[in-house]
């Protein structure tokens, strides 16, 4: 069902994040279990893609100066482009039980990825706790109304790859850019100065590298990837909130599950099942499938495949584009209309109907 909303009300005041989110009731021991932490299938996982990374590079390495070199460094990049699935999830600090192993995967798709850790670990909080609440939220993917020719940029990572850059020389500089000061702790503003400096030297070396041998080789590899590379995860990352609802405290209405394939769900890291995620964030990558079939009935309709969500995206999008006040409006369950509409008037006395002119609390 698509709808157009009247005008929301945004919390712009808020500073401290409300825990008032609709969640599905799971035992305690079954919600336990499922999130339940290990080290091996972790490490399965990140040693797969990077025997993948290393056998595309290789590839690539040996196709340059040929034809091949395009579409060897097309999987590259693709594969690269993983890290940003992988960044996230490390960030949650699930892909393994040890803590070392995860801050050290995290610093490592990271700095693959070009977004600053400690930065981003607070920014991707607030995400979370205010998920597509305009004006708090700090990662709304597409802003209404729709700019299009962003959209399209972000597919080779443009306008976010200036944006991050912008973020680590303002930092590096020591100067707290105004989202730092919203939502990252002033205790850790320092560790942000230093590891933005990092970031900055490792990447300006890759350049002075390539300059020396006057080659493009060496940044090919690391970090243009993530630009040249980035379409995939941008076609997935589209799937997870663009054209859903603002300003509304429910997973389900503001966020996707999508189907995916197997080689899909690996580069991906299983954030396809985005509304589990978003319900539970601390359930790891490996149980996520699991809570999609234990949730399943109090959630709408799981999109088959990409094919099938874009064909609601793109018209969405290009309504938003003239129309900033369009959105889709996503058909729950009946039964799981009844338990919403308790849930909000209980938590912060909105009403929630399926319709056109919807009021969000």
């Amino acid at each position: 069902m698509m709808a157009a909303d009247s005008e929301n009300g945004t919390r712009m005041g808020t500073t401290q994040p409300l825990d008032d989110w609709y969640r599905p009731e799971i035992p305690r021991k079954e919600l336990k279990l499922l999130m339940t932490r290990g080290d091996w299938k972790g490490f399965a996982n990140f040693g797969l893609w990077l025997a993948c990374l290393a056998g595309s590079g290789f590839l690539a390495y040996a196709a340059v100066g040929s034809y091949w070199a395009l579409p060897a460094f097309f999987l590259y990049g693709t594969i690269y482009s993983s890290c940003d699935a992988r960044w996230h999830e490390c960030a949650h600090g699930t892909p393994f039980r040890t803590r070392w192993l995860n801050e050290t995967f995290y610093f490592l798709s990271s700095i693959m990825n070009m977004k600053e850790g400690t930065y981003m670990r607070w920014s991707h909080t607030r995400h979370h706790t205010e998920t597509i609440m305009v004006g708090l939220d700090p990662e709304i993917q597409v802003m209404r109304p729709a700019n299009l020719g962003r959209v399209l940029l972000d597919f080779l990572w443009i306008p976010d790859a200036i944006q991050m850059f912008r973020v680590m020389i303002l930092h590096a500089l020591g100067a707290p850019t105004k989202e730092a000061r919203d939502f990252v702790p002033q205790s850790e503003w320092q560790k942000m100065f230093w590891w933005s400096r990092c970031y900055l030297f490792l990447y300006a070396a890759m350049i002075v590298w390539s300059v020396a041998i006057k080659s493009w080789l060496p940044l090919l590899f690391f970090p243009l990837a993530r630009l040249y590379g980035g379409w995939l995860h941008q076609l997935f990352s589209l799937t997870q909130h663009a054209g859903l609802a603002e300003n509304v405290r429910d997973h389900r209405l503001n966020t996707r599950t999508v189907e995916m394939n197997a080689v899909f769900r690996f580069l991906y890291f299983n954030m396809n099942y985005h509304i589990e995620h978003h319900l539970f964030p601390m359930v790891p990558f490996h149980a996520l499938p699991n809570l999609h079939e234990r949730v399943q009935g109090v959630l709408p309709h799981t999109y088959s495949g990409l094919m099938e969500a874009f064909r609601e995206i793109v018209p969405a999008l290009i309504k938003q584009s003239k129309d900033a006040t369009y959105f889709v409006l996503r058909e729950l369950p009946q039964d799981a209309v009844t338990e919403l509409s308790s849930h909000e008037k209980e938590s912060s006395g909105g009403i929630i109907t399926a319709g056109e002119g919807t009021h969000y609390a």
